[in-house]
This record gives C-alpha cells, sequence and structure tokens, in this order.
C-alpha cells in the first residue's frame, strides 16, 4: 500500500498559466508531469511496481527513482553546484550509462513519491529565485572548463525529461494492465 500523500498537484487538466513569466509555465507543466507520473504510480500495486513490460526492461518503480534522481542532478549538481552523494544512484553500479535500477533496500514507493514531491518544492524554489538566463555554477556536475548551460535550458531539459518517460509509463501501465489515457 503506498502511504505518502504529498500536495503536489495532481489535475489531469493541461495547465494553462495566463502570465508571461516563462518560469511560471515551467513551474505548472513540471507539477502537471510530476502528478500525471505519480497517477500512474500510485494506480499499481506494489507487486506491479516491479513489472518490466517493454523491451527497455525497465520497471515503473525504477522510472520513478530515476526521474527523482535526474531532478535532483539538474537542478541541485547542475545548476546549483550542490554536493549529491553518489548522483548516479539510479543507475547500475552507478555508470551513467547503465540500466536504471533501485537502490539496495530502498524500495518503498511511498518514500519515492514524497522525494519526488520535495525535489518538485526544490525546483519551484530555484525556478521562482533565479533568472532563467542565469547559468549553472561550476563545481557540480560541471567543470570550471566547461560552460554550464543557463537555468532556462535545465529546466526545458527536465521538462522533455518529465513529459517523455510520462509517455513511456503509460505504454508500461496499458501493457501491465490495460489502463490507458492520462
Amino acid at each position: 500500500m503506498i502511504s505518502y500523500r504529498g500536495d503536489m498537484p495532481l489535475s489531469d487538466v493541461e495547465p494553462r498559466v495566463d502570465s508571461p513569466d516563462p518560469a511560471e509555465h515551467l513551474v505548472a507543466y513540471l507539477d502537471y508531469y510530476r502528478g500525471a507520473v505519480e497517477r500512474k504510480v500510485r494506480g499499481l500495486g506494489p507487486e506491479r511496481l516491479g513489472e518490466r513490460p517493454l523491451a527497455s526492461g525497465w520497471s515503473p518503480l525504477e522510472l520513478l527513482v530515476h526521474l527523482v534522481h535526474m531532478e535532483k542532478r539538474w537542478f541541485l549538481w547542475g545548476f546549483l553546484a550542490q554536493d549529491v552523494p553518489d548522483p548516479w544512484r539510479d543507475h547500475t553500479g552507478g555508470d551513467p550509462h547503465g540500466p536504471w535500477c533501485v537502490p539496495e533496500g530502498d524500495a518503498d514507493v511511498g518514500d519515492w513519491l514524497r522525494r519526488l514531491h520535495d525535489g518538485g518544492a526544490r525546483t519551484r524554489e530555484i525556478l521562482s529565485s533565479h533568472d532563467l538566463a542565469e547559468r549553472g555554477a561550476t563545481g557540480g556536475r560541471f567543470t570550471p572548463d566547461e560552460t554550464p548551460p543557463t537555468l532556462l535550458w535545465i529546466g526545458f531539459h527536465v521538462l522533455q525529461e518529465y513529459a517523455r518517460h510520462a509517455g513511456h509509463l503509460d505504454a508500461a501501465r496499458e501493457q501491465i494492465d490495460g489502463m490507458t489515457g492520462e
């Protein structure tokens, strides 16, 4: 049974933001796709979260773990250059090119949904307190000899990751239990 219930918006209606502020649009769409992922994951019982219905071989729980880590990598480690211990923990052996995995002993979906919510809150704070033209800091994901991307680029990159993987999760759910739609 999934025990965590957060306050992240779970609307299945595409956001309409009547604001000229692109950061507000990013926040709204990131929340929308996080909610889509949560709805798809919540609809599966614990016994089905580990199923791997697609040829690519990942499970819905592995996808959730990946999204939590991906968002942390881009906004905290990438943009803010914060220390993120084991940033590739969602990949087998910590290899960024390896398959996704659920870290040993850390398979509680409620905990991962809480982390998804917490990451969303951090992202909303970052997007609301920094200029989108600001470049990521060096010292975390980016070395001093690299030109880090802007917050706008990072925001859109994370958005496309969520949108793409929410679509993958749609296909997985259809294969697992026949559920279709948003």
